[in-house]
């Protein structure tokens, strides 16, 4: 799926949504309807592995809040600065979305409607 695709279905999770006026780490933000924390969401860049599972690159200078991840019934956002904390600790190039978050705090699942 195109990342303009996923911005735009994203976005109608989202109060007062907003996009970057010159290239950045993030793709769109706003308010998640159940908060009033302004956060930047970075929804886009996933990509088919050679394994068909399906993959997206993170940045240590993304300055997003938030990564946003799509699965079938739902959305998964996870915390960027905890997730860079992560990573750097254990010395990772690569990590899987299922072995990730048992092992973060701060992680949303939002049902899609």
């Amino acid at each position: 799926m195109l990342v303009n695709e996923l911005i735009v279905k994203f976005s109608k999770y989202l109060r007062d949504p907003e996009y970057p006026k010159q290239k950045s780490f993030w793709n769109i933000a706003g308010r998640l309807k159940r908060s009033n924390q302004h956060l930047k969401f970075d929804v886009g860049n996933m990509f088919k592995m050679p394994d068909e599972s399906v993959g997206k690159n993170g940045y240590f200078a993304s300055n997003a809040d938030k990564m946003v991840f799509e699965s079938p019934k739902e959305w998964i956002i996870i915390d960027v600065q905890e997730l860079n904390k992560y990573v750097k600790k254990h010395q990772l190039k690569k990590v899987f979305l299922a072995d990730l978050i048992p092992k973060l705090e701060w992680t949303i699942f939002l049902a899609k409607k």
